[in-house]
């Protein structure tokens, strides 16, 4: 680092740059498409912030489906192979650019990256961190970045849920499908979700009623816990599978598709699989009969990141909401950990940290 660039910067006790170079950072890297095995480890040099930027070394990176995504070519918006994977973190600053002002070296942040995560340090713009009470455990507080925002925004900002009413949950083992069960138990709601046998009794604990996606109709089995339909089902399955989702909706519900796992191993371009998805919400959104469809991502209110993610950490400070953690790795072991999570066993979060915590 050359002397003007030293001057611009403030660092924080943990700041680990030496002498005139930079510091070496390890991150995972993922260079083409394949089986979790393909994830190789390097080491670089970490670039200096510029003016608005902050280092941060990771305590935490979250483990999610866009991984799985992605290692086949099919997240929707695909990078670039090779890169480092890791859609979210939390983690210390180290190091801060001259011109920020909202955050400080050894504050505790939480960031919704997309990709980048898997690494010891990062460097990423001071406006997109949100603040972490120091208080929470990283690999709790990074259970909630991605997952329990998407969880909190497709509930009260997309479906707006209310006490009293019913929702279904595809997936409700899942890392947003647990969060969303929890959560809308916390707005007294109540939850009917899919999961598989092996995985019926966690769901039970989390307060919904579980059904047998294998083995059960599950339209039907909805209809009889819910004779006029469910206020709002959140489907990340897509595919076929949409049409029962769509007719188990009440009046006035709200289908939210946020997702298109069932078509993980579609053939074609990657974006082929949404064009139907997003033409039958479209056209259902459209329809006279009181009800709504939508497709959300997380990204789709940036703005309201800070502010929802640190209602997530506030409850879960207070003791009102827990993070379910499947596992957690070292991050050398980031292949095994993607390897767990696409096997499909995994109820909650899987999470990687710094080797040797």
């Amino acid at each position: 680092m050359t002397t003007e660039t030293r001057k611009k910067t403030k660092t924080g006790p943990t700041a680990e740059r030496t002498g005139e170079g930079n510091m070496a950072v390890t991150e995972i890297v993922m260079p083409r498409m394949g089986t979790p095995d393909v994830l190789t480890q390097r080491r670089r040099p970490l670039s200096s912030p510029s003016d608005d930027e902050a280092v941060v070394r990771v305590e935490a990176a979250g483990v999610s489906f866009a991984e799985v995504q992605m290692l086949r070519g099919r997240y929707f918006n695909q990078p670039k192979f090779p890169f480092v994977p890791g859609y979210d973190l939390v983690g210390r600053v180290t190091e801060v650019g001259a011109d920020v002002t909202v955050i400080e070296p050894g504050q505790r942040v939480a960031a919704l990256t997309e990709t980048g995560a898997w690494s010891d340090h990062v460097v990423l713009p001071a406006g997109k961190l949100a603040p972490v009470p120091d208080e929470l455990d990283p690999t709790a507080a990074v259970a909630v970045v991605t997952n329990g925002v998407t969880a909190w925004q497709m509930l009260h900002r997309v479906a707006e849920v209310k006490a009293g009413e019913t929702v279904f949950v595809h997936g409700a083992s899942g890392g947003v499908g647990t969060l969303l069960t929890r959560l809308a138990r916390l707005a007294d709601v109540r939850v009917i979700g899919t999961a598989s046998a092996e995985k019926q009794d966690a769901v039970r604990e989390l307060g919904a009623i579980p059904l047998e996606y294998r083995n059960d109709d599950v339209p039907a089995r909805v209809r009889e816990l819910a004779l006029d339909g469910v206020d709002a089902v959140f489907d990340h399955v897509g595919g076929p599978g949409l049409t029962d989702s769509w007719r188990m909706l009440g009046s006035g519900g709200t289908l939210v598709s946020y997702g298109v796992a069932g078509t993980l191993d579609a053939k074609g371009h990657r974006l082929r699989p949404f064009v139907p998805i997003v033409a039958r919400l479209l056209f259902w959104k459209l329809l006279p009969n009181g009800r709504d469809a939508t497709f959300y991502y997380v990204d789709r209110w940036p703005k309201y990141f800070r502010e929802d993610v640190t209602k997530l950490f506030d409850l879960l400070a207070r003791g009102e909401l827990d993070a379910t953690i499947d596992e957690q790795f070292p991050l050398s072991r980031a292949s095994e950990a993607l390897e767990k999570l696409d096997s499909g066993k995994v109820t909650g979060k899987v999470v990687l940290v710094p080797d040797g915590e």
